[in-house]
């Protein structure tokens, strides 16, 4: 298995931050990210930029860190005992962008790598990452565009890639408390490492520049659609579920406050304003019922091509 290159990854990543964050300020035309640098107390930092209050965008995050140090959080040895007692390096951008328009879906984007070192023992290692896709109303076109730019992505790494990595975003991007998928789906992989570093660091690289290819083509369809206050109302109780599935499930949200990360960095993928129902359910034969009974289940969107 071919020696990873850190340094690579961690130019790769500083420059995809760069462009995504640039790619958004065009389409918001009016917004532009703020930065701010960070170090953590154990070793490591990062820089975080945030747009807030854009033409487009609402508020959105597109994060690097690279964060290293001797003691895992339990997160990450609970399932990997392995890992207990190494030196570890991880390196990610992580992003969520949530738009004004009821009709312009959220996103969120990750790619990220981890190291874990010993002296006189191998290195464990492996990339992560995936993006996926959260409407408020539902459109297939887009739903269909979004997986076919992930599948385009993974194509080149083998035809069975897309649909292994779609499932597992299905499977991961679940609120198993509501028994609902949090949306539409894209792609996640995680521990991929037997494809060896180059063809494994390529595929993430393939996947991340894939991201603003998915996702700017609908915003850019969607951002002039008028609505109301039905709509705004509808997009901030669905919001909801977003913060349920990051504050209980996600790994990376769990990792970051485990291991010390900057609370204000992992957290600014929750959105301004969120509303709560008690037990509400939208009136059948309403847009805000098709999104459950159409979009919110597992779907292959390619073959509706």
């Amino acid at each position: 298995m071919s020696t990873p290159d850190i340094s690579a990854v961690k130019e790769f990543l500083l420059q995809l931050q760069d462009n995504i964050c640039a790619e958004l300020e065009k389409e918001d035309g009016k917004a532009t990210f703020f930065e701010e640098s960070w170090e953590r107390e154990g070793g490591g930092g990062g820089r975080t930029r945030v747009l807030t209050d854009g033409k487009v965008f609402e508020q959105g995050g597109v994060n690097f860190s690279h964060v290293f140090g001797s003691n895992l959080p339990p997160s990450a040895t609970a399932h990997r005992p392995e890992l207990a007692g190494r030196n570890f390096q991880a390196l990610g951008v992580s992003l969520v962008i949530h738009p004004h328009n009821p009709y312009v879906p959220t996103s969120h984007a990750n790619v990220r790598f981890f190291i874990a070192e010993k002296e006189g023992e191998q290195a464990i290692w492996w990339f992560g990452g995936g993006y996926d896709l959260t409407p408020y109303y539902g459109n297939e076109k887009d739903v269909v565009q979004w997986h076919q730019t992930a599948k385009d992505a993974c194509t080149p790494f083998g035809e069975e890639v897309y649909a292994k990595f779609k499932k597992w975003c299905d499977d991961y991007f679940h609120l198993k408390h509501r028994n609902e998928p949090r949306g539409v789906g894209g792609l996640f992989f995680d521990d991929l490492n037997e494809w060896g570093f180059e063809k494994s660091f390529a595929y993430m690289q393939s996947v991340a520049n894939s991201y603003t290819k998915a996702y700017i083509p609908i915003v850019n369809r969607r951002k002039e659609t008028p609505f109301g206050e039905r709509e705004r109302d509808f997009q901030l109780y669905r919001r909801g579920r977003y913060v349920e599935f990051n504050l209980v499930y996600d790994r990376g949200t769990i990792f970051g406050l485990q291991s010390g990360g900057r609370t204000e960095s992992i957290l600014m993928s929750l959105p301004p304003l969120v509303k709560w129902r008690y037990n509400w359910s939208p009136e059948e034969g309403t847009p805000e019922a098709e999104l459950y009974t159409k979009y919110l289940k597992p779907t292959d969107w390619v073959t509706l091509t």
